[in-house]
């Protein structure tokens, strides 16, 4: 059997699919492997180009793989698609992936460690508290507003909402008021742990280092340094902060034709975890900045010119590419608006 230079894995829980190809391109090895098998499979080859779509476990196989000596690269899977053939099944996935790592025009994502993985988890679990606790105070607020109770929006609103069910009263009868004190606790319990894993989040980004010049930059803070460093193992794979923003979904977006481009509005394609909580930041640096003066000249003109969240987006934009520029270069943050200007 000839030697297999390259071969493309398509994942899965149980049945895993091979292609394997020769340096010439012909197929080797066509099969599938159990679970259990795959590692087994792997140690017994010699070094080689292996492909993975970039899904659920493939960070781990990406690991386990890698220690065999061999070159693992994951890619977007929606960058493998177009050479996937059709009549699609787990052989034509395999065969896809095997083509799609060789083009030398493919975008890799890097291998995360167990580390950023383990960090990711905490994010997820915080996200997963604050939409349940969202949806848990909605429904208090729907429910006393269909008998006149309404309260101001915000956390004071609602813990007076919360407070007016502790006591029998003639305006709530006493079937619903026991429902929504329900629902109240398990608010305050969702509240609870949210708090705490926030808590855990900050306390592990002032203890490292590549976070804390992070948090230096403005509207950026624990949460939006952490998950960066988490979801970014290498800043590298990205040419410029310009690439690094529009993989977040915070630019234009590029149509051109008959040598006109008509840039439009932000795509919207890429990470919505960190695209949302970059646009956050802006937003609260922009209300801080506009009650106490603004005091960045480019920040001061952009508001002049453009809507507030037009504004918003832009700066979000910026603070990208401040966090490209920072984490590929290893610099700390340089405020240019409050630099002595040159003699």
């Amino acid at each position: 059997m000839s030697k297999i230079s390259t071969i493309g894995l398509d994942l899965a829980k149980n049945v895993f699919q091979v292609h394997g190809i020769d340096a010439s391109g012909a197929v080797v090895v066509r099969r599938q492997l159990k679970r259990a098998s795959v590692e087994k499979f792997f140690a017994q080859l010699p070094p080689c180009l292996v492909g993975m779509e970039a899904c659920g476990s493939a960070h781990h196989w990406a690991r386990v793989i890698g220690r065999y000596g061999h070159e693992v690269r994951l890619m977007p899977p929606a960058y493998v698609k177009p050479y996937v053939k059709r009549n699609k099944n787990d052989g034509r996935d395999a065969e896809g992936v095997c083509e799609a790592v060789t083009r030398p025009t493919m975008r890799f994502v890097p291998v995360k460690s167990i580390g950023q993985q383990a960090t990711l988890a905490v994010h997820s679990a915080r996200a997963l508290l604050v939409r349940q606790r969202t949806m848990v105070a909605n429904a208090l607020r729907a429910a006393l507003s269909e008998l006149g109770i309404v309260a101001a929006q915000g956390y004071e609103g609602l813990c007076a909402l919360m407070a007016r069910l502790e006591e029998p009263s003639q305006e709530i009868p006493e079937m619903m008021r026991g429902a929504l004190l329900m629902l109240a606790k398990h608010w305050q319990a969702l509240n609870a742990d949210e708090r705490a894993l926030e808590r855990q989040i900050a306390k592990a980004a002032r203890c490292d280092r590549d976070a804390k010049r992070l948090m230096e930059v403005p509207s950026v803070g624990p949460i939006i340094a952490s998950t960066v460093l988490a979801k970014v193992p290498d800043a590298k794979v990205f040419r410029s902060g310009r690439d690094f923003a529009a993989w977040i979904g915070i630019t234009g977006k590029d149509h051109g034709t008959g040598g006109k481009h008509r840039p439009g509005r932000i795509s919207k394609q890429g990470d919505r975890v960190l695209r949302a909580l970059l646009i956050s930041g802006a937003s609260a640096h922009l209300r801080q900045q506009k009650a106490r003066g603004v005091t960045d000249p480019w920040l001061r003109d952009l508001l002049a010119r453009r809507p507030y969240k037009v504004a918003m987006v832009a700066f979000a934009a910026k603070t990208a590419r401040i966090i490209w520029a920072m984490l590929v270069k290893g610099e700390t943050y340089r405020d240019r608006a409050s630099a002595p200007a040159a003699a």
